[in-house]
């Protein structure tokens, strides 16, 4: 079975490359095809992948290209993780939207706008050549905004494209650790919303909700991440833990100070960390693999750094570490599920089709999907409460309207995205911010006055 990753020379590629080393079953992937529009990067994580299969049998071969339609001819699954305007864009859309005193995060409110109006006239090429040259592959997207691409792409691919992301199951399996489940990786995770705004608002352990009792026993809710994060009363409060994500949203002012008052953005910390690695390894004695491990670890040591300090959390702990999700994992499952018919239970971004009635059909959502030959299926769900409801409905609005922008090129509708962004507090503050934007991202000149 043949594998395309675009954005074959991310960082990231390494994780995904591990999980397919560990699948010695019937069916699985036996070539993986690497896409980047960055030779000198392709050829850094193909030397790490080759580290990687040393001594193992039989592992995936790996062929690298800088032509798209030679990566998807013939594939069986596409997966997605590219970075139009690489990590100088984050950086830049950081800058721009902390200037203007709002959140420039890559996936939420300024930020992630920006990073959509780039990002969707490249997926919007790249799904028409799949339809032409693979219209049988399942496409996996990695690529952020995760949902606002998904929904996107879906345009093209229908229910062959299929979003992905960690946070929700490494949440459940953080929460399912505290109560005290022998396996976590089992339990039942009752979680819907949009991607990087969900909820988790149930927890089964041996067929009986237990996360009333994470609320109500003492010490439970500070013994992982999240509950550390929001902290113990305002999660009673909501009855429900939110996804990480959403740290930008219920305490907006202290994360936004905690970025400004950061002497590097994340974005330019990772442009200045994944600088020095693959810089690194253009010395063809530089061990690959150990070289990569060491920027993995810090790199995962690091994440949310803003929020967490804004919170007063402190570090990530180990548990905290190893409990995470995986997004290389859930990519695993859910291809191993469609290529073997093997059901599972899957949480992912698809199109809608009922299970939140705030939301029309077509409307992609994060929610757990039961996942066959036939592709993944939104089990249903109980209505979110009334605040969640109006944020779910707010964003998808936005997200609508950066796909209009970006599919009109219209200046006046990228403006309205900002507008009615919940985290951008002014339309003057939008107008501005879609000046800065164009300033600094030759991507945008496509935006103009219509």
């Amino acid at each position: 079975m043949k594998l395309t990753i675009l954005g074959g020379g991310g960082f990231r590629v390494p994780l995904v490359y591990g999980a397919l080393l560990g699948d010695r079953a019937d069916g699985r992937v036996t070539r993986v095809v690497l896409y980047d529009t960055d030779p000198a990067r392709l050829t850094a994580v193909a030397r790490v992948l080759a580290d990687q299969a040393d001594g193992v049998p039989e592992a995936p071969a790996v062929i690298v290209t800088t032509d798209l339609d030679e990566a998807l001819r013939g594939t069986d699954f596409v997966f997605s993780a590219i970075r139009v305007g690489g990590l100088e864009g984050r950086a830049a859309d950081e800058r721009v939207a902390l200037a203007e005193g709002v959140l420039g995060q890559e996936t939420v409110g300024a930020g992630g706008i920006a990073y959509g109006l780039r990002t969707l006239p490249v997926t919007d090429h790249i799904g028409r050549r799949v339809a032409a040259l693979a219209p049988d592959a399942w496409f996996i997207n990695f690529t952020n905004p995760a949902g606002l691409v998904t929904e996107a792409m879906s345009r093209h691919l229908g229910d062959r494209v299929i979003g992905i992301c960690d946070s929700p199951v490494g949440l459940g399996r953080r929460v399912a650790r505290v109560l005290g489940a022998a396996d976590p990786h089992s339990a039942g995770i009752d979680y819907i919303g949009l991607n990087h705004l969900g909820w988790l608002r149930g927890l089964t352990i041996d067929g009986r909700d237990q996360l009333p009792r994470l609320f109500s026993e003492p010490g439970l809710l500070d013994g992982f991440e999240e509950g550390r994060l929001f902290g113990a009363d305002w999660l009673r409060s909501l009855g429900s833990v939110p996804n990480e994500y959403l740290h930008y949203y219920y305490f907006n002012r202290e994360t936004v100070r905690a970025y400004q008052q950061a002497e590097l953005t994340r974005g330019a910390f990772l442009r200045d960390q994944q600088a020095r690695f693959y810089a690194g390894l253009t010395d063809p004695a530089a061990p690959a693999l150990a070289t990569w491990d060491a920027v993995r670890a810090e790199r995962e040591a690091t994440y949310m750094a803003e929020s967490r300090e804004a919170a007063g959390a402190g570090e990530r702990d180990e548990a905290s570490l190893t409990e995470s999700g995986g997004y290389e994992k859930v990519a695993l499952a859910l291809m191993r599920a469609i290529a073997r018919d093997e059901r599972s239970t899957l949480i992912l971004n698809v199109r809608n089709r009922g299970t939140l009635a705030a939301l029309d059909a077509d409307a992609v959502i994060e929610a757990p999907c039961l996942v066959d030959a036939n592709g993944a299926h939104p089990l249903s769900a109980a209505p979110l409460p009334d605040h969640a409801t109006g944020m779910v409905t707010a964003v998808k609005a936005v997200e609508r309207e950066v796909m209009a922008a970006a599919a009109s090129g219209s200046r006046a509708t990228a403006v309205k995205a900002f507008a009615l962004h919940p985290l951008v507090d002014s339309v003057s503050v939008a107008r501005r911010l879609v000046d800065g934007y164009l300033a600094v991202h030759p991507g945008l000149a496509y935006l103009r006055e219509r």
